[in-house]
């Protein structure tokens, strides 16, 4: 320590000696923006530069290519301070500098033993918060020994025991808990409670959210199951009672997942994710909680995407659009202020090189941290292949980490605060969610809306335009389109036995069950519709839970006597940006393994020496790659005769000519008609575009398609499979 001090002192000594010059800077002349935009258009080489340089997204918003403080002045928030008037500089006073972000890595095993173990082990290793993923058959109320596939997608629970055996050792005090429980939190709600009421625990220090998204759950599903008005029912109940009982404790979700996975674009997700809220809101009023008290029991969930800043700036849009609305309900500040849980979207993961996907992951929580986000989850890499293991969990979770220690983003409050491009960004796409929320309005609710299928033929819009893009190569997905990696191991997929699974789960749910006095459950379960007359539902559900009542046999109890009535729209199906190219590939590996290594064999008709020809085969090889294909490199033919008996030898099932502009005039004609001689039934392709000029020419020679950067590769390749008879 005292060495560090004489150091110190010795620089502080040496700064203080030095005598720096001034230095004028009167020499440069500040460039004007005109005499900016005359040098790109010299460096563009004749590209258009409204083109080049203006950015277009899928929000209907343009990247301008520089931003300037002048046209931005009005909208700078000078007079805004973080975590206060509408928050759109954050949620918190301090930003992370008290309070750091939750770091609330998944845990989603099979068994409930094995997910205890692993939320021990997360909070261990670094994570702030147990986040416990379900499986499919537990959100949607199926007993584990009658699911089809039991620990698909998270943990397995059926029974009480099951919660116990999940929660036991977990240190409530220090960590929040995350259940996101599919249409109703309430089975789980009192699940939890009972488990925490048999340990001597109880639930006032329970922090974090059992929570509910049933319009979430349907558009993803496209029926609600039970009538929503029943879920919203029990979504009350659930939380009047954490009022009273766990007042830190949030049961109701709001989720982007459904739109995100769907394909939409950032203000088509935030806006419909924000019009569930106001739903949510609107019903939770309706029985009798005040609009504080509705709001408060609401978090809200958003996917991360590619685009950074509009992620940034989407983040900062969205508190404001809540605040505005929540005052216009009649709520207090507190109750304006929008929280909020954020994980990488999975929309932008790809199966294909997958290790990309953490750099993927990594940019996107870099913007929900910079947007102010207040919890992330960020996913393994492998999360498109499988569940997670000690290698993908640990890079995910360290990110997050390497973020806070190393660095130093708990430190800045509100980083993009300020930002010409962020604030300007942030201005226009505030205005488009609103005016989208509104159109939500406008059917009544995001229910109505559904209904009418409008959302889901705006997302599908949006799913078209992305697929299309990346068919023309426009959106580069890494490892998939662009840039295949020929030498790629697949991920294992270590699937899992769903027998064996069943067996388990079995074993352990009838040993538990066998001591259960069904005679007092039964009545207790039968009690429940009564209980819910007098907000006394959830300490009903409890009692029933403590007799033995099994997940499944509560979410039954509580639908009962409700009217058959459910709300049936479009579902919006998942997908990924990446799954048309991921499909294409593994058919050309399917059949290549079925026809003991039978490819698409291409045939280089590389023309003149290396320099002449070696930007274009080497663009075309690349190109073809994307569908797995063999590609037959050479380095160059000096004459037609020499490439066109290649050819011949090779017995490829296409031939590319690659070569210069200024050389296919002469190469072309005399060429492509050699190339259908030698091979009748191949394709032949010229690498580049042709002029409009010689199009004709070069067709009447044979070239049958272009490969070139405005070439659908997607097209492309899945024609070259048809001919092969890899697909019919």
């Amino acid at each position: 320590m005292e060495k560090e001090l004489d150091l110190q002192a010795i620089l502080k000594k040496a700064e203080a000696q030095q005598d720096f010059p001034d230095v004028p800077l009167d020499e440069f002349t500040p460039p004007t923006y005109e005499e900016w935009k005359e040098n790109c258009i010299a460096l563009l080489k004749g590209a258009p530069f409204d083109k080049k340089m203006y950015t277009k997204t899928y929000e209907g918003i343009t990247f301008d290519p520089m931003y300037f403080r002048n046209t931005t002045e009005e909208i700078l928030p000078r007079a805004s301070f973080p975590g206060m008037d509408d928050f759109l500089r954050g949620s918190s006073p301090t930003g992370y500098i008290k309070t750091p972000w939750g770091i609330a890595q998944a845990c989603d095993e099979t068994l409930p033993e094995d997910t205890n173990e692993l939320l021990k082990h997360e909070t261990a290793k670094g994570s702030t918060i147990y986040n416990v993923v379900l499986d499919d058959a537990t959100k949607a109320g199926i007993d584990a020994r009658k699911a089809k596939e039991p620990g698909k997608g998270g943990v397995s629970l059926t029974t009480l025991d099951d919660v116990h055996t999940l929660l036991d050792g977990l240190d409530f005090e220090k960590y929040p808990l995350y259940i996101y429980a599919g249409r109703t939190a309430l089975p789980m709600l009192a699940q939890v409670a009972a488990v925490l009421k048999a340990s001597g625990k109880g639930t006032k220090n329970l922090r974090g959210f059992i929570a509910a998204d049933p319009i979430g759950e349907l558009a993803a599903n496209g029926t609600s199951q039970e009538p929503l008005a029943t879920l919203y029912d029990e979504m009350a109940a659930a939380a009047k009672w954490a009022l009273k009982n766990a007042p830190d404790l949030r049961t109701v979700l709001a989720r982007s997942d459904v739109y995100s996975r769907g394909g939409a674009n950032d203000v088509q997700e935030t806006a419909y994710t924000i019009s569930t809220a106001v739903t949510y809101l609107r019903e939770l009023m309706a029985r009798g909680l005040s609009i504080d008290e509705a709001a408060s029991q609401i978090m809200f969930q958003f996917s991360m995407g590619a685009n950074f800043f509009m992620q940034i700036a989407k983040l900062r849009a969205i508190r404001p659009i809540w605040a505005q609305i929540v005052e216009a309900f009649g709520g207090g500040a507190e109750a304006q202020r929008m929280h909020v849980h954020a994980r990488p979207a999975l929309f932008f993961k790809t199966v294909y090189d997958p290790y990309v996907n953490m750099l993927r992951n990594t940019t996107e929580i870099f913007s929900g941290v910079v947007g102010g986000i207040e919890s992330y989850e960020n996913e393994p890499f492998d999360e498109p292949i499988r569940k997670g293991d000690e290698f993908s969990r640990r890079i995910a979770r360290n990110v997050q980490i390497i973020l806070q220690e190393e660095f130093g983003m708990l430190s800045p409050i509100d980083p993009a605060g300020g930002s010409w491009a962020v604030e300007r960004l942030t201005k226009q796409i505030k205005e488009k969610i609103w005016a989208e929320f509104q159109e939500v309005e406008k059917a009544g609710s995001i229910v109505a809306d559904l209904q009418t299928k409008r959302p889901q033929q705006a997302i599908a819009d949006i799913l078209a335009q992305r697929f299309k893009n990346s068919e023309l190569r426009r959106d580069r997905i890494v490892g998939n389109n662009m840039y295949p990696n020929m030498t790629e191991k697949p991920l294992d997929p270590r699937p899992e036995n769903m027998d064996d699974n069943r067996t388990a789960r079995t074993a352990v749910i009838e040993g538990y069950l066998k001591d259960i006095d069904d005679v007092h459950k039964d009545a207790l379960l039968g009690a429940l519709p009564d209980a819910a007359k007098d907000d006394s539902l959830v300490t009903a559900a409890i009692a029933a839970a403590e007799a033995g009542a099994t997940l499944p046999e509560l979410m039954t109890a509580l639908a009962k006597g409700a009217t058959d009535e459910t709300t049936t729209v479009d579902a919006i199906a998942p997908h990924r940006w990446s799954e048309r190219f991921e499909a294409l590939r593994k058919r050309t590996e399917s059949y290549v393994k079925a026809h003991d290594g039978d490819n698409v064999r291409i045939f280089l008709a590389n023309m003149g020496p290396i320099p002449q020809h070696k930007a274009r085969a080497d663009f075309t090889r690349g190109f073809l790659q994307v569908g797995a294909f063999d590609v037959l490199m050479n380095d160059g033919f000096q004459t037609v005769e020499e490439a066109a008996a290649a050819a011949k030898e090779s017995g490829a099932d296409a031939c590319v000519i690659c070569s210069t502009d200024a050389t296919y005039p002469d190469i072309v004609p005399a060429l492509a008609p050699k190339l259908h001689e030698a091979l009748p039934s191949a394709t032949v392709y010229l690498a580049g575009a042709a002029p409009k000029d010689l199009l004709e020419t070069y067709k009447a020679a044979g070239i049958d398609d272009y490969i070139s950067v405005r070439a659908n590769c997607y097209e492309i390749l899945e024609a070259l499979q048809k001919k092969k008879g890899m697909m019919d």
